[in-house]
């Protein structure tokens, strides 16, 4: 009986396995869009890559280098984190690009902002979790 039971486990471990290693490889987190662009609503905006300029979270411009995103950083309650609104870059405020909301894909208005959380680590670069515009943040 403990030679069937032992045999069961060893084909449970081995199933596990085996999925954990297909959903890190090929199934979760594999992406769906081609690489260097994302979907926004219907329609594909090209971004930037990785090492690529900076990009702007608002209207998906390549920043050149010096090219910086507008953006007011408040100060921290709890220490974890901060709020902080981005207004968008060069390109995006002075009208010559569409204002897109990252995350509802409505298009914004000239007075309207994202709403934001950085996250700041010695170690590393701020790292950004964009919430929302402050329509859909509401």
């Amino acid at each position: 009986m403990s030679t069937y039971l032992d045999v069961v486990i060893f084909i449970v471990i081995g199933f596990l396995l085996l999925w954990f290693g297909y959903t890190l490889f090929f199934g979760i987190g594999a992406r769906s869009s081609p690489a260097g662009f994302k979907k926004v609503g219907q329609r594909k905006v090209e971004t930037g890559l990785v090492g690529d300029p900076q990009t702007c979270p608002v209207c998906s411009a390549k920043l050149q280098e010096g090219e910086l995103v507008m953006t007011s950083a408040y100060p921290s309650i709890t220490g974890a984190d901060r709020r902080m609104h981005i207004k968008g870059c060069v390109y995006c405020v002075d009208g010559e690009r569409e204002r897109v909301c990252p995350v509802c894909g409505a298009s914004l208005f000239d007075d309207e902002i994202l709403i934001a959380r950085m996250f700041e680590r010695r170690d590393r670069r701020p790292h950004v979790h964009i919430q929302g515009c402050s329509r859909c943040k509401r």
